[in-house]
């Protein structure tokens, strides 16, 4: 699934889940080692660990946060499928 982000740096978040728990996932731009350590860190985790631990993270005064549009992704995925 690809997810265009919203208020960030990165532009979108491409993302694959199996079971219930992330197999792959990739940002497209924004701070480079931020989501790279992101991504390490939520590879084999489940959807709601996930959602539960990144969700309301804020950048700034954004508002929100590469982490947060990654959790509000994996809401918007779980009303999919």
């Amino acid at each position: 699934m690809v997810y265009k982000t919203k208020g960030v740096c990165s532009s979108a978040i491409e993302f694959e889940i199996e079971d219930d728990i992330i197999k792959d996932i990739q940002f497209r731009g924004g701070c480079q080692g931020n989501t790279t350590g992101v991504a390490a860190l939520v590879k084999g985790m489940s959807v709601d660990e996930v959602i539960e631990r990144l969700s309301g993270i804020q950048c700034g005064f954004r508002g929100t946060s590469c982490p947060d549009q990654l959790s509000k992704a994996l809401k918007e995925y779980k009303e999919t499928h």
